[in-house]
């Protein structure tokens, strides 16, 4: 791990690999850990970049005010990185689609994994899920906070937990307790939103666009897989992914390694 400053904040990240760049941007219920199947992969090819986003994981969270997308400029800046490939899982989709409408000249091509986009409003479909799966939680208390979000996201709604490798439950779970602590420390400091947002822009996006989705996650963000791949000019929507949810890359790293190695220039 290495930690760099990126405009006032100390953020860390692990680098592996020479060629072009790719950057790796984590989900919000997890940090950069979540990478590590894909790391040796793609190091192989390209000089992998993978931050914790400002406040998650071993990145640091000063109290003024800043926006995701542009801490990921900052970051390509500050290793002199003239323009990247974005890789985003979640969270960290819409961080990398934030970043190349606002930066797009510093943005080569974007694989987005189960990705939401800023200006989305959930459905009430997917509300309702939330209430039949979970229902309420104190969010005050982590561990039953992380252990209902990964019940939504990394099981999701078509399975039962006792079809997901235990392992992947733990792990989940421990990321998400951190992350759920950076949300809290989060939520006191202006985070600055792309305007206007995402969501009316897709066809913006001029690079190349690859979106993926688990065939278990929620309808919602396999629909915006579809949109987001069908109004981007150069956008291509993968088949949905059998057997997995939310984090593909660390529930079928086998596929989304052979997918990224086929998209990435």
């Amino acid at each position: 791990m290495t930690k760099i400053e990126i405009n006032g904040a100390s953020l860390a990240y692990d680098e592996a690999g020479d060629g072009s760049a790719v950057v790796l941007l984590h989900a919000g219920i997890a940090d950069r850990r979540m990478w590590h199947a894909q790391v040796p992969a793609l190091a192989a090819r390209h000089r992998v970049i993978v931050p914790d986003l400002r406040g998650y994981g071993d990145s640091e969270l000063p109290t003024t005010p800043f926006t995701h997308h542009d801490d990921v400029l900052g970051l390509l800046d500050a290793l002199g990185v003239e323009r990247a490939a974005l890789v985003g899982c979640s969270f960290g989709g819409r961080v990398a689609v934030d970043t190349a409408l606002a930066h797009p000249d510093r943005v080569s091509a974007l694989a987005l994994f189960g990705a939401p986009v800023s200006g989305n409003e959930w459905s009430e479909e997917t509300e309702q899920l939330w209430e039949e799966l979970v229902g309420d939680v104190d969010p005050e208390d982590f561990a039953a906070t992380a252990a209902g979000e990964v019940r939504f996201w990394v099981v999701g709604p078509t399975r039962q937990p006792s079809d997901v490798d235990p392992e992947l439950i733990r792990f989940a779970e421990e990321m998400d307790r951190r992350a759920l602590a950076a949300e809290q420390a989060l939520s006191a400091i202006e985070v600055g939103e792309l305007d206007p947002p995402a969501i009316d822009r897709l066809h913006e996006l001029r690079m190349p666009v690859l979106t993926a989705a688990g065939a278990d996650d929620l309808p919602d963000i396999r629909r915006l897989a579809d949109r987001i791949a069908a109004e981007a000019p150069q956008g291509r929507r993968l088949p949905d992914i059998p057997h997995a949810a939310h984090l593909l890359p660390l529930e079928r790293p086998t596929e989304v390694n052979a997918a990224l190695l086929d998209f990435l220039p």
